[in-house]
This record gives C-alpha cells, sequence and structure tokens, in this order.
C-alpha cells in the first residue's frame, strides 16, 4: 500500500482531498495528512478573525472524512528525503511513498531591527488569535500602525476601522500608491475609502526600526500602541532548511510538474513553490490540480503530457468593511458592492465545496 502524505491542511492540499476523495483514490493509496490543528483554516479571512468582526468558528472547515485518510496533528519540524521519512514533533517519523509540500508561509521582515520581537502578525490562526486579543483591548484613542498595503494589509485596516471606529489607524505603504501594480483607478478607489473613513495613508514608506510603541518611518518616530506586520512573507523555516535548489525567495524551484527536479515522489505546492505567479489562495489550488493529474498518471504507469497548461488566474478581489469592495477580474477593475458581494459568493462557494 503506498502511502501520500500531505504536509500541511491548507487551500493546495485540501484541493487534493477534494479531486482525490471520494472515488478518484486508487485501491492501493493511502493518504496522511499532517498538520497542527485539527481543521482547515481560511487563512484569506486572517484580517477578520484579528480585527474582530468574525468569530473563531467562522474561519475553520473540518478535513474530509475517509476509510483511507489518516489526520495526524503535530508539528513538522524537517524532511528526510534520503530515507524518505517527515520528522514530527514529539511523534514517531512518518513514512511516505509520494509527498506533497504545503507548510505555507510566515512573515519576513526584511532585516528591519526590532520587527519580528515588536510586531503583531496575521500569517496563522493563532497569531491572528494573539492579535485580536491586542486590538480588541486597547483603550479608545489607542494607535495601530498596520505596515505593509497589499491586499492583507488594505483588508485588515478597513475592517479594523469598522470594527474599532475609536482607534487611531495609519496604513504605511512602500510603493507611491495603494496596489501600484494594478490600475490607478483601484488605487484612487482604495485611497478614497480610507480617506473618508478616517485611515491616514503614508505612502513611500521604508520602516527602519520598531521599538516598543514606537515605529521607525524614515527615522521619523510614530509612537503607537500596538503595530501589525503585513509587509511580505517566506517560506516556512521547515522548506527553507530543506538541501533543495530555490529561488531568490527561498521558494522551492520545481519542474515543470511540480515535483523537486531531483525527486519525481515530492511535491511543492503553494507559498512554498517557486511560481511565475505571487502566492495566494487561488494559485495553491490550481497548482494542486495539476499536481493530482501528475499523481493519477504516475500511479497508473501512464506517460505524462509533454507540458501541463499554463496556470492562469482569474484575479483577484479584496474587502473594505461589510458593504464594499475591490477587484481586478478579467483584466478589469472592480469596485463598490459588487466586488464585495463577489468576494463573499467566493467565500461561500469555497465553504460550500468542503465544508
Amino acid at each position: 500500500m503506498k502511502n501520500l502524505v500531505l504536509l500541511g491542511g491548507g487551500y493546495g492540499n485540501m484541493r487534493v482531498l477534494l479531486r482525490l476523495l471520494p472515488n478518484q483514490l486508487p485501491e492501493d493509496v493511502t493518504i496522511t495528512l499532517v498538520d497542527k490543528f485539527p481543521y482547515h483554516s481560511l487563512k484569506t479571512e486572517y484580517y477578520a478573525l484579528a480585527a474582530g468582526t468574525i468569530s473563531d468558528q467562522e474561519v475553520r472547515v473540518n478535513f474530509p472524512e475517509h476509510p483511507r485518510l489518516n489526520l495526524l496533528f503535530g508539528e513538522v519540524t524537517s524532511i528526510d528525503l534520503e530515507n524518505k521519512q517527515v520528522l514530527i514533533k514529539d511523534k514517531e517519523p512518518v513514512a511516505y511513498d509520494d509527498l506533497v509540500v504545503g507548510l505555507g508561509c510566515e512573515d519576513t521582515y526584511h532585516n528591519v531591527p526590532g520587527a519580528k520581537e515588536y510586531t503583531h502578525s496575521i500569517q496563522s490562526i493563532d497569531k491572528s488569535r494573539r492579535t485580536y486579543q491586542t486590538l480588541s483591548n486597547m483603550p479608545a484613542g489607542s494607535k495601530v500602525g498596520i505596515v505593509g498595503a497589499g491586499l492583507s494589509g488594505i483588508e485588515l485596516a478597513s475592517e479594523l476601522r469598522e470594527s474599532r471606529p475609536d482607534l487611531e489607524i495609519i496604513l504605511f505603504d512602500r510603493g507611491h500608491r495603494i496596489l501600484k501594480d494594478f490600475p490607478e483607478r483601484l488605487s484612487k478607489y482604495i485611497h478614497k475609502w480610507f480617506v473618508d473613513h478616517g485611515v491616514e495613508v503614508v505612502n513611500n514608506a521604508n520602516i527602519t526600526k520598531v521599538e516598543p510603541h514606537t515605529l521607525y518611518n524614515h527615522d521619523d518616530a510614530y509612537p503607537m500602541n500596538a503595530v501589525v506586520w503585513t509587509a511580505g512573507i517566506q517560506p516556512n523555516e521547515v522548506v527553507r532548511e530543506m538541501p533543495v535548489e530555490k529561488d531568490r525567495s527561498g521558494r522551492v524551484k520545481l519542474s515543470q510538474y511540480h515535483n523537486l527536479p531531483t525527486d519525481e515522489h515530492v511535491y511543492v505546492v503553494g507559498d512554498c513553490a517557486s511560481l511565475p505567479h505571487a502566492p495566494s489562495a487561488q494559485l495553491a489550488e490550481e497548482q494542486a490540480e495539476q499536481i493530482v493529474q501528475v499523481l493519477l498518471k504516475r500511479w497508473k504507469g501512464e506517460a505524462l503530457p509533454e507540458e501541463l497548461p499554463e496556470i492562469k488566474l482569474k484575479g483577484i478581489l479584496g474587502s473594505l468593511g461589510k458593504k464594499q469592495g475591490f477587484g481586478f477580474v478579467a483584466d478589469r477593475a472592480i469596485t463598490g458592492r459588487v466586488a464585495r458581494f463577489l468576494k463573499s459568493g467566493v467565500l461561500w462557494m469555497y465553504r460550500y465545496h468542503n465544508g
């Protein structure tokens, strides 16, 4: 009996499970899913959990059940490629025949002194919980700095404004305008929303140091009661320590079939994989679709296609509180209630298929 081991219950490996179970898994294959938590977490909604506008239960989805799906809950400490096993804290090693590494990402602090020690995070569900505790317990008039005006920073700032209108919120953006790689119409719409709702946006920011209760932008001191860091990600530490070739961002270089060039039995999905697109839940799911097709053909002894189709993403959707939103879909910028409705619909569909 072959053992397919899935490391991490994120979007990529959830899509693997969705496609293999209940009927596509060969009779001679079992699956072992390893995750720290006994549920899948909706990482795209961590901003709302941290802001306090949704409950913890609303970002949790149960893993599927199947007679040949084994769930193992623990912390992966390393991957032994030579002996084909995964080491797990305080548990016996798990042997694999095929392995899909989907351990996700963590914050990267760009060597900014004090950033790791004195900022909060929304990169994991437990860190988002702690951030919520800090933000929800702050007295009225407290100052909150959010570093990074990508999708996570924008959504957190807007959601926190609706949750805590009594706070002073400052969003620090490295670019000359928000979402500078997207149409200017989107940037202006988001910026206007922040102006109208009393969120200060600092463009061309360069955070040089973080101290307790102080954030330094170009060495100018900003007194803060709390700082949340949303200014970049890097692969999980276990992946960073793997003795394989990586790109400049520390993501694993793969063959066109999404496996290690030196090992066709080890695949990497999602935030840890070196791909032509920026990491996202959508990208992880599309990559997982191809990994499943490759696995099925290899298990059946069938020839692989000469090349796989190019992964094409549908676009992005973001929220500005509970009523407004923005997006770039099919090369079109969309704003307002329609964008927010579309995002809510995508989330509903995901829960329907995976819940």
